[in-house]
């Protein structure tokens, strides 16, 4: 087989330790390999690059194990053509498979055009991935806290969520300090609500009625400057967010026009697949890196599940909740998907149908810089007129009914 990459290496990573593996040909054209094992601290690191500068490799594959192949692409990617490539797609044969062999076979193959590499962004996306990741995972911390401290005010007979939507919001947030300081007095309590939650202050006397003793008293102490702490680091992660997605505000405006999407949910895009889609051929090609499609699983002229591939988790959990938020719209073409397909698909699967759908959107939006174009909500009807008519016709026939079809116009 021809050799595509004629000094190459490959790297099996763990935690602890990389084993590399050069592939070189010597001065009569036969093949060697030589394999040495390194830690991964950043100055081994930096000894595993000069060996392979040394060996005049240009290439260098690596499996994509976790987190562990981080710090290696950090220190080589400056001095390499790096390939971080998938382990399912390298797997090797049971049975025969050391640290030596992986690292050789990723070599073989990389040597021959065989693997196919994974996206992987340049640092500064990688660093803005790393701080969206982070708050997003502090976002949901912070939903724990709240659902503990209400785990803590059932315990106490506090019914205060059965009754404001947001129990640490401003009126609940009031309340809960009050309760802190000693005061049960559930008609004082219930003095404290503003706005609209005033004109709930019967229910919220009887929920607030309830016994609150020292040790919750102090747990909740303790739940509310745990998340109070987690709104202040919220809000410096989203300053910094900001500050490394100024260049990319363009892009961002344009996404937040997408029924569904807000600016954090923007700025989680950006972060995960990039303001520029080149390295994208086609929306499907993006639909298909991210997980946001169905997989092919067909064998003997049969078709078997259709469950998507595992993707971009971060990615599909954010299209995920857009599709949601748009299906709660009473207009747009969203909307309208979404109510099309739950019927017969069910809610999760209609969610990512509706997602795959902002993720296509998301793909032309950025590729011709347009904002979002909605089709509206009778674009379904408009596209099927003629099965949408038939099909109610046959029912009102069904139920004994004589139907004429006359268009508005002539009716009037």
């Amino acid at each position: 087989m021809e050799a595509v990459y004629e000094r190459c290496a490959g790297l099996d990573v763990h935690k602890r330790t990389v084993v590399a593996c050069t592939v070189v040909p010597d001065r009569d054209g036969r093949v060697v390999k030589e394999v040495r094992t390194f830690e991964t601290t950043t100055g081994e690191l930096e000894v595993l690059g000069a060996w392979l500068a040394a060996a005049g490799c240009t290439h260098v594959a690596m499996e994509s194990t976790g987190v562990y192949w981080h710090p290696v692409w950090n220190v080589l990617e400056e001095r390499f053509t790096l390939v971080l490539v998938n382990a399912r797609h390298v797997k090797a044969v049971p049975g025969r498979k050391t640290d030596v062999r992986d690292c050789e076979w990723l070599a073989d193959l990389l040597r021959h055009g065989l693997v196919k590499p994974s996206f992987v962004p340049d640092r500064a996306q990688r660093e803005l991935r790393e701080l969206v990741r982070y708050r997003t995972s502090l976002v949901r911390e912070r939903a724990d806290a709240v659902n503990r401290l209400q785990k803590t005010l059932e315990g106490a007979n506090i019914k205060l969520g059965d009754v404001a939507s947001n129990v640490v919001g401003a009126s609940g947030r009031a309340m809960l300090e009050a309760l802190v300081a000693g005061n049960t007095d559930a008609a004082a309590l219930a003095e404290l609500a503003r706005g609209r939650l005033r004109e709930k202050l019967p229910q919220l006397q009887r929920a607030l009625a309830g016994r609150f003793g020292v040790h919750q008293q102090f747990m909740v102490a303790q739940q509310l400057a745990h998340i109070d702490g987690l709104d202040e680091l919220l809000e410096r992660l989203d300053q910094e967010v900001v500050e490394r997605t100024r260049p990319h505000e363009a892009a961002i405006a344009r996404l937040d026009t997408i029924p569904g999407v807000g600016r954090r949910t923007a700025e989680v895009l950006i972060a995960e697949i990039g303001p520029d889609m080149t390295r994208f051929p086609t929306a499907g090609h993006l639909a298909s890196w991210a997980g946001m499609c169905p997989g092919n699983h067909e064998s003997a002229g049969k078709r078997y599940s259709g469950k998507r591939r595992p993707g971009n988790e971060w990615l599909c959990t954010a299209l995920v909740q857009s599709a949601h938020s748009a299906a709660r719209m009473k207009h747009g073409y969203l909307a309208a998907q979404y109510r099309r397909l739950v019927k017969r698909r069910g809610k999760k699967k209609t969610a990512v149908a509706v997602g795959h759908s902002i993720l296509v959107s998301i793909w032309h939006m950025l590729t011709k810089n347009q904002t979002y174009q909605d089709l509206g909500d009778d674009y379904f009807d408009e596209r099927d007129r003629k099965k949408l008519e038939h099909r109610l016709v046959s029912r009102l026939k069904g139920l004994g009914f004589e139907v004429t079809l006359q268009p508005r116009t002539q009716a009037a």
